[in-house]
């Protein structure tokens, strides 16, 4: 959601920062800001792109502490008056903000009774209006923003600057927040990308933690104590999240899966005894009591999980189910001691899949975190974590962390299955032998972009498309009909093919292409029958067929080949319809890495 980027060093501030809040235009935003601070706090911010906000800065400030800001809007529409940062009545004191003021209106309420007046709809205003309160009674910036943060109800990040105090003071409360550490100064970021191009050296604070960074040293502070925080290196560089020559970050990290992939299984597959290395601490005694494996997750992750709950009821012999994070409850007499919570999230700091976690652990069940990001929020939260390893993802339509996210999920599926003895060695074997052909098919599939392209080209204005498969290929067609919506704006559906004749078959017609997934494991006969159906109303149909299965490609308009690789097709499948959506989108001249009114880390709920 909204970005903030924060520095103090040796360093100009102004450019570090406009570069900061260039890097984190991946996570959606409508306006932008930055207040440099010193003697004097200066506020410049716009609604609109960065360019807008670039014009109204100044050529050069020997200024070296800042803080800016990218703002998704959720309390009062893009506006000049509502973009961050936020200050007092005086303009002595700034505050960026990421996250929900939950009780900002009875806030709002005793700052007005008190002679406050507001000059924006946002929750974020009462914060500097609360901090100026304090100042005045002779507390220090760090001592009067934890007196401020105890009032705030809700989860956010905060960083303040304040003219007369030094450096900038900091805080999260569940959203995130990042340290970068340099030998001359010190960043704070809501995601390393802000800032990676000047060190992978970082720290993560905890939930409650009050930051103070002067003259490029941090102080920590917990519940009013002094405390450290590890500092660690992260394993990709700058050059990682640049565009690579490509167009567009997302066609980028589409042609990176074979490396993600690759990343993803590297270590983790014992091809010969049949075994996945995890390194997890999940008792055998535990596993066999299991009951049942429930994956938490929103959106494409939502999407993995469905896949991942077919895998584990076929393999581990244990009951699963994906469940939207925002609707999840512990209930339905469930035994907490019986079940497994897998919350699988590719920023870790997903607002609504917390929440969900939150709601399973007082519930008391064990809780799992399949994630990207090292050092994220839900890596805190629960008893274990297994990373996808996928590198950075900006653009914010996800793809290669979906990938990922599914080979990630098929590697626990085999651990799980072998600790319970419901898989053999032989099949866990071939589960594993087609993980290791992952990377090999995504390419082969890569090699033949130019074919989607041309059929992008064909099929661009149609009227709507709807997306279909069976068993495996049910979660594919959501999540590609996902992608196409997200980039392209036009209307997509996915569902399982049988639910065809169900209702959307009223919607067919010659304009209303059909992307059917007919590979190994979709009972691609079945849904043959279906695709019979759309062409009967006259409708075209691109299949996705696996290779030998030429009785299904007389029956399509266009086939795209899918290597043969079992019950990983489906997936392999999935890179064509990102592919297609791409190009769909691109054809369309859409923003594709930042779709409107969408972020790539959804930390509100």
């Amino acid at each position: 959601m909204c970005g903030i980027i924060g520095y103090v060093g040796v360093e100009d501030a102004l450019p570090i920062l406009r570069d900061g809040l260039s890097n984190l235009e991946y996570r959606g935003y409508d306006s932008a800001g930055i207040a440099l601070g010193g003697g004097s706090v200066d506020v410049y911010k716009r609604k609109g792109e960065l360019s807008a906000l670039k014009e109204i800065l100044p050529q050069k400030s020997t200024t070296t502490t800042g803080i800016g800001h990218t703002r998704w809007s959720t309390h009062g529409e893009p506006t000049d008056a509502n973009a961050h940062p936020h200050t007092d009545e005086s303009g002595d004191v700034a505050v960026v903000h990421n996250g929900i003021i939950e009780n900002y209106d009875e806030l709002k309420t005793e700052l007005e009774e008190r002679g406050h007046t507001f000059t924006s709809e946002t929750d974020t205003e009462v914060v500097p209006h609360l901090i100026e309160e304090e100042l005045a009674t002779g507390r220090d910036l760090v001592d009067a923003v934890s007196a401020v943060v105890e009032r705030l109800s809700g989860n956010f990040a905060l960083c303040v600057v304040a003219a007369g105090h030094e450096g900038i003071v900091a805080t999260r409360q569940g959203n995130p927040l990042v340290m970068g550490h340099t030998d001359d100064g010190t960043f704070l970021a809501s995601d390393v990308p802000a800032f990676v191009e000047h060190t992978r050296r970082v720290s993560y604070p905890e939930a409650g933690d009050v930051i103070h960074v002067t003259d490029g040293e941090a102080t920590v502070y917990a519940d009013g104590e002094r405390v450290s925080r590890d500092v660690v290196e992260v394993d990709w560089d700058a050059e990682a999240a640049e565009k690579g020559g490509y167009e567009h970050y997302m066609l980028k990290e589409i042609h990176e899966q074979p490396t993600a992939l690759r990343q993803t299984i590297s270590g983790r597959i014992d091809e010969m005894n049949g075994e996945a290395d995890l390194e997890l601490d999940l008792p055998t005694e535990y596993l066999n009591s299991l009951e049942e494996v429930q994956f938490v997750a929103c959106g494409t992750s939502y999407h993995a999980g469905l896949y991942a709950a077919k895998l584990f009821e076929e393999y581990a012999d244990v009951r699963a189910s994906a469940e939207i994070a925002s609707e999840y409850e512990f209930d339905g007499g469930r035994d907490p001691w019986r079940t497994l919570v897998v919350a699988v999230t590719q920023s870790g700091e997903t607002a609504d899949t917390l929440s969900a976690l939150q709601r399973a652990k007082r519930a008391g069940a064990k809780t799992l975190a399949v994630t990207n990001t090292l050092g994220s929020t839900v890596t805190r939260e629960v008893e274990d974590t297994v990373f996808i390893r996928a590198g950075p993802e900006i653009g914010v339509a996800a793809t290669k962390t979906f990938c990922s996210q599914v080979a990630t999920l098929a590697l626990l599926t085999v651990y799980v299955g072998r600790q319970r003895g419901t898989v053999s060695s032989s099949e866990a074997r071939e589960l594993l032998s087609d993980l290791r052909g992952l990377p090999g098919a995504v390419q082969q599939v890569l090699d033949r972009e130019e074919q989607v392209r041309v059929a992008a080209e064909e099929y661009v204005d149609g009227d709507a498309f709807f997306f279909i498969g069976r068993r495996l290929g049910a979660p594919v067609a959501l999540e590609g009909a996902l992608k196409l919506k997200e980039i392209s704006y036009d209307h997509a559906e996915g569902f399982p093919s049988g639910e065809l004749k169900h209702g959307p078959l009223a919607l067919v017609t010659p304009e209303t292409p059909v992307l059917a997934v007919l590979t190994e494991g979709t009972n691609a006969e079945e849904t043959l029958n279906n695709v019979k159906e759309v062409e009967s109303r006259g409708a075209p149909v691109i299949g996705c067929v696996s290779e030998g299965m030429d009785d299904a490609g007389k029956f399509v308009d266009e086939v795209f080949e899918v290597p043969e690789l079992g019950e990983l097709e489906p997936l392999v499948a999935n890179v064509y319809f990102q592919l297609f959506s791409y190009h769909v989108a691109n054809l369309k001249g859409r923003s594709i890495d930042k779709p409107r009114n969408l972020a790539k880390s959804v930390t509100v709920e």
